[in-house]
């Protein structure tokens, strides 16, 4: 029998053999590392959630990066510019480039009998990318771009609950301006959508692009800005300063003074309340490692005291102290990886029945989501899976040293 064949099975006998405090010890150890576990896949899967879904969300109601005149401000009232074609193709060539699209703001009211809601309205150019919105659409269907104009309007949920609209209802809207009397018009609801993210809920409308122009009095070449999207958000920040590159060498083919934003850098607040997580998510692992840790060196221990005589009598048949730690660490291994196998069980089943259900609410006004995001990705499951065990027996082998204290001569006169 090989040695290592040796050293399994002893560990094996150990383990079906284990009673007394030991078998307790053992017990509240595997549990532990359990509880951790679940812990730590609970943890990364929210934060991997809120990443991703708060990212998602921004970029869905705005883009990756955004070039509008030097002179708008953050406000539903912009500085309209010139399409330019030859700039648009440029963009449109970016490496990482995903689509590149015009767009017109306008802040207005919805009035109805009942109520007064103040809204954005976006007006979207055919060709542009509506994935987000036919992902978030509840009913109905997304306002008509291109072809014949129609004056349809997009709603969310929420403004439609506030307003009592729903689909195929027309709407009046106001559109204030200081430099013109109020102006009015109507649109017909074609379709109602919902992302959870209420306070942009509460204010987003879309419709076709020229309806926008018209209430801005603008002509058909004027728009707001373009938006930008990329296939690689990880190098937003090399795409944003293409794109600049790129409106920096059509600066003097057109009278506009263009700027270019990215979603980052208009939402510092956010995505540095993002990144804040990442510190929580690794002093929860730290934590919970640590604990189990702890766990493990006391079941440890107290199985290492009463083996003694079975050590002793280990090291008199000739087994060496390399071999008897190797039993005593194989021994952990086992624990590790059955609390290891039910905190993955109960981790990613909890993970799975929220992800389905959105059964814990959020406070939208504090956490900008209405439901606990969850992401489960096989690269940090992955990561997880493999980086606890290899961490916890590396520092197993510390305890398992006590081994080198026992002396058979004194073990074996008691017995």
């Amino acid at each position: 029998m090989s040695r290592i064949r040796t050293e399994f099975f002893i560990a094996r006998r150990i383990s079906s053999r284990t009673d007394g405090r030991s078998n307790v010890m053992v017990r509240i150890a595997t549990l532990t590392v359990a509880v951790g576990m679940t812990v730590m896949i609970l943890a990364l899967a929210v934060v991997m959630g809120f990443k991703r879904e708060i990212t998602a969300k921004l970029v869905g109601f705005g883009a990756h990066v955004r070039i509008v005149s030097l002179y708008s401000q953050h406000s539903f009232e912009t500085e309209p510019v010139r399409l330019d074609s030859a700039l648009m193709a440029d963009l449109a060539a970016l490496p990482r480039c995903a689509s590149v699209a015009p767009y017109a703001l306008k802040g207005g009211m919805i009035k109805t009998p009942d109520a007064i809601q103040g809204v954005a309205l976006k007006g979207l150019a055919a060709g542009c990318d509506t994935a987000f919105l036919h992902g978030s659409l509840l009913r109905g269907r997304l306002p008509q771009l291109g072809g014949t104009r129609t004056k349809e309007l997009l709603i969310s949920e929420n403004i439609a609950r506030m307003t009592g609209l729903d689909v195929g209802d027309r709407v009046e809207m106001l559109f204030v301006d200081t430099s013109r009397p109020v102006r009015r018009d109507r649109f017909k609801i074609s379709g109602v959508y919902a992302t959870g993210m209420d306070e942009l809920d509460d204010a987003m409308t879309f419709t076709d692009i020229r309806n926008v122009q018209r209430l801005n009095g603008w002509e058909a070449d004027q728009v707001s800005g373009y938006e930008l999207m990329t296939t690689d958000f990880s190098r937003l920040d090399d795409f944003a300063q293409q794109a600049y590159d790129t409106v920096f060498a059509h600066a003097d083919q057109t009278s506009d003074v263009l700027k270019v934003e990215d979603v980052v850098s208009l939402n510092p607040n956010t995505f540095d309340w993002l990144r804040a997580h990442n510190v929580n998510a690794a002093v929860i692992i730290v934590v919970m490692l640590l604990v189990a840790f702890l766990n493990m060196v006391s079941a440890m221990l107290i199985i290492l005291l009463e083996k003694t005589s079975m050590i002793g009598m280990l090291k008199a048949l000739g087994m060496r102290n390399r071999a008897i730690r190797t039993v005593f660490i194989l021994r952990s291994f086992r624990i590790i990886a059955t609390g290891m196998l039910w905190g993955n069980l109960i981790g990613l089943g909890l993970a799975l029945l929220q992800q389905a259900t959105g059964l814990v609410r959020l406070n939208s006004a504090g956490y900008i989501l209405s439901h606990v995001p969850i992401a489960l990705d096989w690269s940090w499951w992955c990561a997880l899976n493999l980086g606890i065990p290899v961490v916890m027996l590396l520092l197993m082998g510390t305890p398992a040293q006590a081994v080198a204290a026992v002396k058979p001569e004194k073990t074996i006169r008691y017995q």
